[in-house]
Formats: structure tokens, C-alpha cells, sequence
């Protein structure tokens, strides 16, 4: 293994910071070098609020991952959410210029170039300009105009931006510890290459991270990114309902939260389930909570985070729009039985995604609550595959399988 090969990844939490060092020798299943978690602190639903405290939680997870790997982290792809993110589908045209009116490489790069001058401002920085499909003289569907014949060229991208001083923050924590920043990548992007199936993309699927200060939405269609969202709810909100139902401490609602909750029915009368000890979780008052009471905060929360996920959708016909249906992810889905909650509200398939195809130290990366790190280091190990030149097969992380194989070429020619 060459030091060159080795692919780093940081995602920036609510709840923790988790950064992975790996050997991207295989794109496929690439090996785990080193991994370290620390707290999250300095963060609000995503962003940075306080810097200071934030570059010393990534710096211990930094720390962490090195030591496991036994080399330095100098790069990583770093992953961004916030309610600041925007996202929108446009549309662009050019003429193609050749006599024959065959379309070259050329023209590609002039409408993917004209698809990036989108209306921003100094508040607002471009993080994505993502092709989804081509149109040749009307003719819709064209996965690969390269070597067609025609007039004119339209593209539709997927087009994200994010507040420059967001972003800015952000970069400052990471770079403050002397860790260089390869690319920034919407996390919702991220978390969906380690969790979802091409069949799925290719159907039409809804993922939600749901982590612990908001839910990264990612919809695909076609094989391609049809829609991304952040919504400011997670795992934060579910502890301090628990917190404010049962009137104890936050840090106490967290414990019982992990230990205990869970979306399953508990069989028997509500006087009849079982009682957590409070001595248990950390209550020194000989306080007894029923079970039914938390399970009972938990349902009504999850249930309302999936209506609003519902919401997301543009239309009511939702269910030809992803007829694969849910893949819940992110640590929240770790909860038991929410899966079968979705299900409920979307009358869909539904089940939680977990990282896969990790190998070395990766046991702890088996978890949906990892899946934005891994996903990140996906991204990583194709543009690192892309740069070695190695064949492009599965390139590509968020376009279609047409689009693969050329656009794969063209970001380079635009900076994408």
C-alpha cells in the first residue's frame, strides 16, 4: 500500500464526529485503516456555532483514526448538511458547433459549463452541478449524446449550493489542524452510495438519514439524483421529548433513549410492562419510569418525523415516483421497529441501510449511524480510482449508468 492510496473521510455531526482513514487500492471493498469517533461539540442542527469547541472534537477524532492507521491524515472528503443547503433541477442548451453536427466532448463541456452558472452570490457557494440526463433535438431519455447527431444539446442537473459562511466555518475547523480538504459533499449524497442498491436508483427510492441533528433526504429516479433536502429534526428532538414527557435531565433521557427505546409493541397493559430502574440510567432518586411511557414519546415523534418526510414529496402520487420505497439510515434508525413505523405512514417497503463491502477495522462501521463516513469515503476512492486511470466502470457516484462513463471525463473539464 502507497501512502497515495490512502483515502481519509470526516463527517461533522450533530451527535459526534467519525473520522476513517482507508487503502482505496479497490473501490469496491476497500480496507479500513484506522477509525476514530469523538463527541460532537460546536454544532447546531449541522452547522458550526462555536469554532473552537468544534475543531477540538474533530482534532480528537482525527487523533483517533491516526493512531489506528499509524500515519498522518493530510486530506479528507468532508461531508456538509444544514438547513443552508439549497437544491434545485435546471435546465441548459447549447448548439452543437460541429459541421457534421456530431456531438464531441466539446460540447459537453460547454453545457455542463453553462448548467454551473447558476444565480448565486458571495452568500452562496455552488457544491454540486450534477447531470442527469440529455436531450438531443427533443429527444428525451439520452444517457450518452456523445457521437449522436444533432442541433442542439440540453442537459438537466441536479444543482446544490450552501452559505458561503457555513461553509467557510466548517473548512476552518478541518484546515485549522492542518488537514487539507478534497471536497465537500452533500452528506445525503454521501450516505447514499454506502446504502443504496443501483436496482433501487434505478426504480425511484427515498433515503433519509435521520442523525442527530437533522434528516438529510436524497430521492433517486432513472439512475439518477432526483431531489435532496435537509430537514432541521433528528435524534436531538427525540431525547428532549423524552426529557420534557418525563421531566429528567437530557443527558438521562439519552441513556434511556439508547437502552431502551424502541418502536416495537410491548405486550401487556401499560401497569404491566416493565419498569426501568432509575439507578440504571444515572437517577440517584429511586425514580421508576415506565417503559410504555418512553416507547410511547418515541412512536409519536418518529411518526411525525415520517409524515414530514411525506411532505417532501412533490406530489401524491408518490408511490410511482419511488416505487422501491424507503431506506432509513443514520443512527435514529437504529431504533427498533422504525422501519415497520415508515412502513405504516408511506405504505411502501421500507428497511434501514447499513454500510457494506468495508473490510479491516470496520466492525464498529457496520451501523447506520456511519453511513455518511463511509459513503464519503466512496467518493473519495472513485476520484482517487479516476486520477490513477483506472476503467470507469462504476463511476460515477450519483449519475445514472449512461451517464457514467463520460461525465466521469467531463467533471474534470468543468471542476466538478
Amino acid at each position: 500500500m502507497g501512502k497515495k492510496s490512502v483515502v481519509s473521510a470526516i463527517d461533522v455531526g450533530t451527535s459526534k464526529v467519525a473520522a476513517i482513514m482507508a487503502d482505496a487500492g479497490d473501490e469496491n471493498s476497500f480496507q479500513i485503516l484506522g477509525v476514530g469517533v469523538a463527541p460532537s461539540k460546536g454544532l447546531r442542527k449541522g452547522v458550526v456555532v462555536n469554532p473552537d469547541e468544534a475543531r477540538e472534537a474533530v482534532r480528537e477524532a482525527v487523533r483517533k483514526a491516526e493512531h489506528a492507521a499509524g500515519i498522518k491524515m493530510e486530506t479528507a472528503y468532508v461531508g456538509i448538511t444544514g438547513r443552508h443547503i439549497n437544491s434545485v433541477n435546471t435546465k441548459s442548451a447549447v448548439a452543437v458547433t460541429r459541421g457534421d453536427r456530431v456531438v464531441s466532448p466539446g460540447d459537453l463541456k460547454r453545457v455542463l459549463e453553462s448548467a454551473r452558472t447558476v444565480s448565486t452570490n458571495a452568500e452562496r457557494k455552488l457544491l454540486h452541478v450534477i447531470p442527469r440526463t440529455y436531450t438531443l433535438d427533443g429527444q428525451e431519455g439520452v444517457k450518452n449524446p456523445i457521437g449522436m447527431n444533432g442541433f442542439r444539446l440540453d442537459v438537466e442537473t441536479h444543482v446544490v449550493t450552501a452559505a458561503t459562511s457555513s461553509v467557510q466555518n466548517l473548512l476552518k475547523c478541518i484546515r485549522g489542524l492542518g488537514v487539507d480538504v478534497e471536497d465537500l459533499v452533500l452528506e445525503p449524497i454521501a450516505s447514499s452510495e454506502a446504502v443504496l442498491r443501483p436496482d433501487e436508483k434505478e426504480a425511484g427510492v427515498l433515503m433519509a438519514d435521520i442523525g442527530g441533528g437533522t434528516t438529510d433526504i436524497a430521492i433517486f429516479k432513472e439512475g439518477s439524483i432526483w431531489h435532496t433536502a435537509v430537514l432541521p429534526v433528528g435524534g436531538y428532538q427525540l431525547t428532549r421529548d423524552i426529557a420534557i414527557g418525563l421531566g429528567i435531565p437530557f443527558e438521562i433521557a439519552e441513556e434511556i433513549k439508547r437502552k431502551y427505546g424502541t418502536l416495537l409493541e410491548i405486550p401487556g397493559d401499560k401497569e404491566n410492562v416493565a419498569k426501568i430502574d432509575g439507578a440504571s440510567v444515572g437517577l440517584d432518586n429511586g425514580q421508576e419510569i415506565l417503559n410504555q411511557d418512553v416507547n410511547d414519546i418515541v412512536r409519536a415523534r418518529i411518526d411525525e418525523m415520517m409524515r414530514m418526510l411525506l411532505l417532501e414529496l412533490p406530489h401524491a402520487d408518490y408511490a410511482s415516483l419511488i416505487p422501491a420505497g424507503i431506506v432509513l439510515t443514520g443512527g435514529v434508525a437504529n431504533l427498533p421497529g422504525i422501519d415497520s413505523v415508515a412502513a405504516d405512514v408511506f405504505r411502501l417497503p421500507v428497511r434501514v441501510g447499513i454500510p457494506k463491502d468495508v473490510y479491516g477495522l470496520a466492525d464498529i462501521l457496520y451501523d447506520p449511524a456511519y453511513s455518511t463516513a463511509v459513503g464519503l469515503l466512496i467518493w473519495g476512492a472513485r476520484r482517487y480510482s479516476e486520477e490513477e486511470g483506472t476503467p470507469d466502470e462504476g463511476v460515477g457516484v450519483v449519475m445514472g449508468k449512461g451517464l457514467r462513463r463520460f461525465v466521469n471525463k467531463a467533471k474534470h473539464w468543468v471542476n466538478l
